[in-house]
């Protein structure tokens, strides 16, 4: 049975915008269960509107919490301070759409990659931009995806073209992050604790490391225990 495709949050009867394009929609149409939330953001007075899957996505119940500016810049992953502060800038300056990927720490302390789509509106007095509004899109699980595959590639290159235990060594040192000299004593230690001949386990790593599925390198530090 098919997943049912996935709702779009619900909008607030007041708004309109020219965000909402045919082309956009069709960009935010996403995959089953992607989750999408809406904003507005009322740049004189300082006040954002969530949608309920906007509160959901940062970890917190709808109206558990008054959305401000300082709480989302809180929420803001350390290693990308500022990030959401500068894209806020930039847009209070155009209308023109934005869009910005960037990880939070929700309220739970989880770790989420959110892309946020936008864009400015003009008040009907003197033409400057008034609010923003837009879409939360959380892409957590796509990214996540995206880099068990490249782990998954990069562990079998370290591989490509050499023996058993060649490929072992390189597999072991680059899920533990050590040098192949190291690498290849843990793979001897493996082999005596477990008294399987070494290339029988360097064989079992490899298998292990290329194998389908989703994190490959667990499945070795499992497998070297």
């Amino acid at each position: 049975m098919g997943h049912a495709p996935a709702r779009r949050p619900r909008r607030e009867a007041e708004t309109s915008t020219s965000l909402d394009t045919p082309a956009i929609d069709r960009a935010l149409a996403g995959r089953p269960g992607q989750r999408i939330g809406q904003y507005r953001f009322d740049l004189a007075t300082g006040r954002w509107w969530w949608s309920h899957e906007t509160f959901v996505m940062h970890g917190f119940e709808p109206g558990e919490v008054v959305p401000t500016t300082e709480l989302v810049l809180a929420h803001e992953h350390p290693d990308d301070r500022g990030l959401a502060a500068r894209v806020l800038e930039r847009a209070r300056a155009t209308v023109e759409p934005f869009s910005s990927m960037h990880r939070i720490m929700d309220a739970r302390g989880r770790e989420r990659s959110l892309v946020v789509v936008g864009q400015g509106r003009r008040g009907p007095r003197d033409g400057g931009v008034v609010e923003l509004v837009g879409y939360f899109v959380d892409v957590t699980d796509e990214v996540a995806r995206h880099a068990q595959l490249r782990a998954r590639g990069d562990i079998c290159a370290a591989g490509e073209s050499r023996g058993p235990i060649e490929q072992a060594k390189g597999i072991v040192a680059l899920v533990r992050a050590v040098h192949p000299d190291e690498a290849f004593d843990v793979l001897r230690r493996v082999s005596n604790d477990r008294n399987v001949r070494l290339r029988d386990l360097a064989v079992e790593v490899v298998e292990a490391a290329c194998a389908g599925g989703p994190d490959p390198a667990g499945r070795v530090a499992a497998l070297l225990g």
